[in-house]
């Protein structure tokens, strides 16, 4: 049996064949870049319709190309945090809002929870702009339509594909309005929102499977039999996708994004570990969790940079970057894009700091990326009180994937744990289908973690030219 993994990323959709094994099929792979809004006052939104038209476009592409033919199951790695407004006609009353959107704020004199670690605690989010119960009432007061119900990317694209498309308890757990101990709605957080269940997505049950509408099956006669796996938030499916799917390693995963994770295996109903007052919680499923840091800023800063500051191209870039020492460049803040929760950081907080007229476009690179390794490293130490012990790290993504130095600057930061770097470019897309086929005990064998232990020199390798990862 083959596997359809998508992809719903931020920059990007894809999709890839895996064989059982999980092995990407040669060339079975298709990718549309997203157009994302970003503005200075915090707007980060994208076109529900458009990306849907890029999933459907990348299905297409690889049905024609005969790379569908016996895939059994989609196992699907989406992007937490979104919320659409839908009309009562399930259609979009505006863009979706996107987890790098700052905007949404608190509306009238509504304090918060009466007991924010108890929230916290149960919910593994805060009151947050990051979060629905924050971010519906928003919707409400901006939208000049009365708003029917909520949804997120993954149920609103998969609802216009499945014959059912409920949000799955991974994707429930990064709105903040789930109890991730019961696996309930939580009803201060339901309180808080404005909402009511019928408002939200129904939740997928245990055991829940989707299948493709009539229409579509027509459309993709080789997927008409293929079972849907419940979709995995990105960074659960990346955990996972890099070998990182127990206590011993956190993954750092450098994307468009950044986050530092760890994952455990806590059934639902089992006592969960306290959540330190900076990291937040998410489901994987209804047995695992993830538990971590996430960042606005990651290979955007190198887009940023690559774009405005006229860097060297290729091998150039390559030796200039060799030049810096690891721990060099300006000093600079890297929350360009604002704080992710818990931090109220708005958009246009980033800076850097020192320059001179012999300041280069490489030493301001380097500085932001410096600047990333050392929250990082941060958030590491919090993270590492929760299991009482030091762990590995695994770098992945594909910004590190493409940058020696930063591997080398994450190296330096993290020290003295050991670091490896995971080189497959589909962590997510890799990890929900190991998620999907409850593989959890091989994701450290299958990612080979230990052929990239030792971080190589820019010196002795071949280089990878640093690219907007996506």
């Amino acid at each position: 049996m083959n596997i359809l993994a998508l992809d719903l990323g931020t920059s990007s959709v894809r999709g890839l064949v895996l064989d059982g094994e999980t092995r990407p099929l040669p060339g079975a792979l298709a990718r549309r870049k997203v157009k994302l809004a970003i503005g200075d006052d915090g707007t980060g939104t994208l076109s529900g319709p458009d990306y849907l038209a890029c999933l459907i476009e990348c299905l297409d592409e690889l049905a024609e190309a005969g790379h569908l033919h016996d895939v059994g199951m989609v196992a699907t790695s989406a992007q937490w945090h979104s919320v659409l407004p839908l009309d009562r006609d399930g259609s979009p009353l505006g863009p979706v809002v996107t987890w790098l959107d700052t905007r949404p704020a608190p509306v009238g004199d509504t304090s918060g929870p009466a007991d924010p670690d108890g929230f916290h605690q149960r919910t593994g989010c805060w009151w947050h702009r990051s979060y629905w119960p924050v971010r519906l009432p928003w919707l409400r007061d901006q939208s000049g339509t009365p708003i029917s119900r909520f949804v997120g990317l993954p149920e609103y694209v998969l609802g216009e594909l499945l014959q059912t498309a409920p949000m799955s308890i991974s994707q429930a757990s990064g709105t903040g309005l789930l109890d991730i101990g019961t696996l309930r709605w939580d009803e201060e957080a339901l309180t808080l929102a404005g909402a009511r269940p019928r408002d939200l997505p129904p939740l997928g049950e245990l055991d829940w499977h989707g299948r493709l509408r009539p229409d579509r099956a027509r459309r993709w006669p080789q997927l008409a039999e293929a079972r849907w796996a419940p979709p995995v938030g990105d960074g659960a499916a990346s955990n996972v996708g890099s070998g990182c799917a127990d206590p011993s390693r956190a993954a750092v995963t450098v994307g468009t994004s950044a986050a530092v994770r760890l994952m455990q295996r806590i059934p639902a109903g089992e006592p969960l570990p306290r959540l330190p007052e900076r990291l937040w919680r998410y489901r994987v499923d209804h047995d695992h969790v993830v538990t971590g840091a996430a960042y606005s800023s990651g290979g955007n800063l190198f887009a940023w940079a690559n774009r405005e500051l006229r860097l060297p191209r290729g091998d150039e870039l390559d030796a200039a970057l060799a030049l810096v020492p690891v721990g060099g460049g300006r000093p600079a803040d890297p929350r360009f894009g604002g704080d992710r929760a818990p931090g109220l950081a708005p958009a246009g907080t980033g800076e850097v700091r020192g320059l001179s007229f012999s300041t280069t476009a490489v030493d301001i690179l380097a500085g932001l990326m410096q600047g990333l390794c050392g929250l990082v490293a941060e958030d590491l130490a919090v993270l590492e009180s929760t299991v009482d012990k030091p762990v590995g790290v695994v770098l992945g993504g594909g910004a590190v994937a493409a940058s020696v130095w930063w591997r080398q600057a994450f190296a330096a930061a993290l020290a003295p744990r050991p670091v490896s770097h995971q080189r497959n470019p589909e962590i997510g897309a890799t990890g929900a289908a190991l998620v999907a086929l409850g593989r959890f005990e091989a994701a450290a064998a299958l990612a080979d973690i230990g052929r990239t232990d030792e971080l190589v020199s820019p010196t002795t390798t071949g280089r990878s030219h640093p690219q907007y990862p996506s």
